[in-house]
């Protein structure tokens, strides 16, 4: 049996996580000195913004930047992660003008060999 990848292994430790029960709405905005993990939607024109991880259990259809003091460690990872915007660190991506995502499983943003990638998250 092959071992699978911890892809939490590299992450930083933060003591403080916010936990949001609700979906955010355009023009919302959460901040967190941690982590947050969002138990709602994230629609377009809200914005999360946290020292360390993001975690949401449903759509991410807005803003999100995790790392927000540079840790590049930091992960975004959503039940369905449509974003306007994804920002680890001050590393910037977004999705392609025009092009429409089908998210099916869900996924994580991580930044690997100096960029934002997104992959299938097993779970």
């Amino acid at each position: 049996m092959q071992a699978e990848e911890n892809i939490f292994s590299d992450m930083t430790p933060y003591e403080q996580t916010s936990l949001i029960c609700k979906n955010l709405r355009s023009g919302q905005k959460v901040f967190g000195e941690g982590n947050i993990v969002i138990l709602g939607d994230v629609n377009p024109g809200a914005e999360i913004i946290a020292k360390g991880n993001i975690l949401v259990m449903g759509n991410l259809r807005g803003m999100a930047h995790a790392g927000a003091y540079g840790d590049e460690s930091a992960i975004i990872a959503a039940y369905r992660l449509i974003p306007t915007q994804l920002r680890i660190a001050n590393h910037i991506t977004r999705p392609p003008d025009g092009e429409t995502i089908v998210v099916e499983s869900p996924e994580i943003a991580r930044i690997r060999a100096g960029k934002v990638i997104i992959e299938k998250l097993k779970i």
